[in-house]
């Protein structure tokens, strides 16, 4: 669910990556390639500009399926709000700071989801929405849990997504139920006042029946 989560807000920040991030860097219209000019050019700085020009040049090197595919990329950059536009910026910002791996695999990500069905791909993006409207303190815990899934190893990814098709497919009632099975077992395991390390530990079968190790401060079942 949270790499989902991740692969938008990134799908979101990459939209452009091709096509430049302003106006002024917006590949020429079909059959005017060959104009050197780039309509607002003198209005960008030395470095907009010069990022301008090698996407003039990338555009020219296209083939046409490709330049389709940016032109779309384009016009959805437009039909952003300014806030989106700005957090689009501010993610590409940080995927140019990420180390070499992690951002090889976030393009592979990207890659992965632009080979998404389209209807798949509004399903993420409404989740990625959900995502922007919850509380900071959420989102923390959104992003930490995405962390550790990026710690996995492969075989705990494979577990981890197949879990998450499973949940996809269930029905209201099912995922209900699992919601209560899953608060009961961590009562269980954190006892009923929610401390797991206050519970009292059950003599083991060693020497004498000791009981096992009890948390600093705690007193010993019995005193």
């Amino acid at each position: 669910m949270v790499r989902l989560l991740w692969m938008a807000a990134l799908a979101t920040a990459m939209l452009l990556a091709d096509a430049g991030p302003t106006p002024a860097q917006a590949p020429p219209p079909a059959g005017r390639l060959s104009e050197p000019a780039i309509q607002g050019l003198e209005r960008l700085s030395p470095e907009e500009q010069e990022i301008a020009r090698r996407n003039l040049e990338r555009w020219r090197a296209l083939p046409p399926a490709e330049r389709q595919r940016v032109l779309e990329n384009y016009r959805h950059w437009k039909a952003l709000s300014p806030e989106e536009r700005k957090a689009t910026r501010q993610n590409q910002e940080r995927l140019g700071k990420m180390p070499p791996a992690e951002r090889a695999r976030v393009l592979q990500d990207f890659q992965r989801w632009n080979q998404l069905p389209e209807e798949r791909r509004r399903e993420i993006e409404g989740a990625h929405e959900r995502f922007q409207r919850l509380p900071p303190e959420r989102q923390e815990q959104l992003m930490q849990r995405f962390r550790q899934y990026q710690a996995m190893t492969p075989a705990e990814r494979q577990r981890v997504e197949r879990n998450w098709e499973r949940w996809r497919r269930m029905t209201p009632g099912e995922r209900q139920r699992a919601r209560e099975v899953w608060r009961e077992r961590r009562e269980q395991r954190e006892g009923p006042d929610g401390e797991g390390g206050r519970r009292e530990e059950r003599p083991r079968g060693g020497a004498g029946g000791r009981p096992g190790p009890h948390p600093p401060g705690a007193e010993r079942p019995g005193r």
